[in-house]
């Protein structure tokens, strides 16, 4: 399994509306290869935002980052200074807190 985090902050966009767009986006996310879970993340004190998604493989993860979905998350201008950073899950120790 691996884990892609993905950070953001918002441009001259309210939390409220990036909600919606969220709430419009869920069944996108639910319905991609590969893709366990994705939680979204808000922190409206910092203005920082983003998801943390788990996936069954590193391929699958690649693949989603090669794709149009992750490409406009850079492209878009209301969400800026955008990192994403990925992890390999370690099996064992993850396995006996909850992470199959």
């Amino acid at each position: 399994m691996h884990i892609l985090i993905i950070n953001f902050n918002l441009h001259e966009l309210a939390r409220a509306q990036y909600e919606e767009v969220c709430n419009d986006l869920a069944a996108t996310f639910a319905a991609v290869p590969g893709l366990i879970s994705k939680a979204w993340l808000a922190n409206e004190e910092t203005n920082t935002y983003g998801g943390v998604y788990l996936w069954e493989s590193r391929e699958a993860m690649d693949a989603y980052k090669a794709g149009e979905i992750y490409a406009s998350i850079g492209a878009n201008p209301a969400l800026v200074n955008v990192t994403a950073t990925d992890f390999e899950v370690i099996a064992g120790p993850s396995k006996v807190t909850g992470v199959a």
